[in-house]
């Protein structure tokens, strides 16, 4: 059948979500200057010395506007997956592009996985570096407090992932408006320094970059990894697009995310050149005096809701990626009965949580954990590109001879920066790389045990149009009420429908069939969500299709079925629900299907996955070989 997306719900006008988005889309990203800056001088060892200083802050200024202004903002913007954006829609989409190209399925398959994995490992590093960094102004103006920063920030860190089973809704209008006052004193700290040292303004000159790398040599393309951090939360623009449209997310940008950077890393640049010995904390020493303490307040907003919007976006593609065969069942509770995405992941949240604690006490400063957080970044860069491009190219949106060299050089720059992130493996630039190979194989693994799964009871399924051929009026004898059955081979008799048979020696007066698919749409629109289809003796092949941005709700949809008047209340679920062990046939390494045993044994069951009712459902069990 045709599928088609739903339409979005009425939304506040233009500027409305562009003050929302502010909130959401820019607090990573904005909360960047923070550390940045002072990391050339404090930690990779470059001279606060005018050529260096321009050098740097030239290096910083293009990345943001090749990185996040021209490829994420002008081209990346261009294509979504009916109106949603970042990587696991970008994947759904992107695979359209190669529909009996097995290759190049491969390839996109990798490429999105692997840029899902360093996405989750981000969403790990970016409360870790944004809360450290915004406590570690305590060093600033007052040095004595120096010991107590790594567990106050532990404390926000733990109030912060307590707190994500309440929700965002409430607290979430306030975002944008802090966020706006945080642009706002960017650009208001910046302004006052370069009005002091003006001189600044040649950074914005490109040659001054290409001296700084040409005179470090290797020193300088190392330095690149500590530019990344000008550009971390550049995938938000478009993982976010869905909930604010291309409109709000360019307008700001462009009109106050964008400029405010830029003024604010020039005018850190300026203190730098008119006193060299505030390159260490260059971002806070542009404060006077009197609002230093103030601005630690406001950083410690900013941070917190930087970090909100990641874990939140870690709980999205968590849940896109369970939607899309990736990930086993985990459960899922919605937050919001308005804001649709709003989502909280216990499983996922226990997770980060703990790994955010621990790169905070075994790392100690945000200097330190800037080693591992631009492989992360960059490698969810490089992904996007590649779906892009075929995105690109299948859609031609642009010339072959336009769309190749634009994203070959996007390419270039994401792996020159992926590159020089690497420089700092010993220093914990391992940490993304191992836990991003972690995660790809863990979902690379499920996705591939699921297949073995369907093949293996596929191989002693019975045709139901053979099934359907040995039902007489009073054989097997039938008793009052319906019965669901849930498969996901529609044209087979389910497994429990043969062992409620055998056992029972009974069938329902009405049976259901029932498959539930997950659609490569982000939602789709209720006139399609099901289809029913009489096959004769009253059974009924019926199925639900959903969008990979929603949670099934099976009897919902079974309650709005055209023709079949269910009450869900006097229905009975039959489930089969197999024990998964070992086969001495294997199909996947003996590794890969213990792993997949591991995963299966801890997922969310069926009945709580699609809100089934407790004490309606009846579960048939076998012996499944993998």
């Amino acid at each position: 059948m045709t599928i088609r997306s739903a339409d979005a719900t009425a939304r506040p006008g233009t500027l409305g979500l562009t003050l929302l988005a502010l909130g959401v889309v820019y607090g990573d990203i904005g909360t960047s200057p923070i550390y940045t800056i002072g990391l050339f001088f404090a930690d990779a060892g470059f001279r606060p010395v005018a050529p260096d200083v321009l050098g740097a802050l030239s290096l910083v200024v293009w990345a943001l506007t090749i990185v996040v202004t021209i490829k994420y903002v002008v081209v990346i913007l261009i294509i979504d997956n009916r109106g949603e954006g970042g990587i696991m829609a970008l994947l759904a989409l992107a695979l359209r592009t190669s529909r009996g190209k097995p290759a190049r399925r491969h390839l996109l398959v990798a490429a999105g996985l692997l840029g899902a994995a360093l996405f989750f490992a981000e969403g790990v590093i970016t409360p870790a570096i944004s809360v450290l960094s915004a406590v570690e102004g305590l060093e600033v103006a007052a040095p004595r407090l120096a010991p107590f920063v790594v567990p106050i920030a532990a404390g926000i860190l733990t109030a912060l992932f307590a707190f994500q089973s309440q929700g965002t809704a409430r607290v979430g209008v306030v975002f944008g408006p802090i966020i706006l006052v945080w642009f706002a004193t960017l650009t208001v700290l910046g302004v006052r320094a370069i009005a002091a040292e003006p001189s600044v303004l040649a950074a914005l000159n490109p040659v001054n970059g290409l001296r700084f790398l040409v005179h470090h040599q290797l020193a300088g393309l190392a330095s690149l990894g500590i530019v990344v951090l000008a550009v971390t939360g550049a995938e938000a623009l478009y993982a976010d697009l869905g909930h604010f449209g291309k409109t709000p997310i360019r307008l700001g940008w462009l009109a106050v995310a964008y400029p405010a950077l830029i003024v604010n890393y020039l005018g850190q640049g300026a203190l730098i050149l008119h006193d060299p010995e505030a390159a260490e904390h260059p971002f806070f020493l542009m404060a006077p005096d009197w609002a230093l303490y103030p601005l630690i307040g406001l950083t410690t907003f900013a941070t917190i809701i930087a970090s909100q919007a990641t874990i939140s976006g870690a709980f999205s593609v968590a849940r896109q990626a369970v939607q899309l065969g990736y990930l086993p069942r985990l459960r899922t509770v919605h937050t919001s009965a308005r804001i649709m995405g709003q989502v909280y992941v216990p499983r996922v949240n226990l997770i980060m949580f703990v790994a955010v604690l621990a790169l905070v006490f075994w790392f100690g400063s945000s200097g330190a954990i800037a080693a591992a957080y631009g492989v992360a970044v960059t490698g969810t860069f490089m992904a996007t590109v590649v779906l892009a491009a075929s995105v690109y190219l299948h859609r031609r949106l642009l010339p072959v001879a336009v769309v190749l060299p634009l994203f070959g050089a996007f390419f270039v720059v994401d792996l020159t920066l992926f590159l020089a992130s690497t420089s700092k493996l010993a220093s914990g630039a391992f940490l993304p790389i191992t836990a991003g190979i972690i995660l790809y194989f863990v979902m690379t693994t499920w996705s591939a045990g699921r297949t073995v799964v369907a093949r293996r009871r596929g191989e002693a399924a019975m045709p139901l149009d053979g099934f359907l051929e040995r039902v007489t009026g009073d054989h097997p004898p039938r008793v009052e009420g319906t019965a669901v059955y849930l498969t996901a081979a529609p044209n087979f008799v389910p497994h429990a429908l043969l062992h409620n048979l055998k056992h029972n020696k009974v069938l329902h007066e009405r049976v259901v069939v029932l498959s539930v698919a997950t659609e490569d749409v982000p939602r789709v629109d209720e006139a399609d969500r099901i289809v029913v289809t009489p096959v004769g003796k009253r059974f009924y092949l019926v199925e639900l299709a959903f969008g990979f941005f929603e949670t099934p709700d099976v009897p919902a949809a079974l309650a709005r079925a055209p023709g079949l008047d269910i009450d869900v209340a006097a229905t009975s679920f039959f489930l089969g629900r197999d024990k998964l062990v070992p086969s001495v046939r294997p199909s996947m390494s003996g590794w890969r299907e213990r792993l997949f045993l591991a995963l299966a044994r801890n997922a969310e069951t069926a009945t709580d996955y699609f809100r089934l009712p407790p004490n309606r459902v009846v579960e048939l069990g076998a012996v499944l070989e993998l």
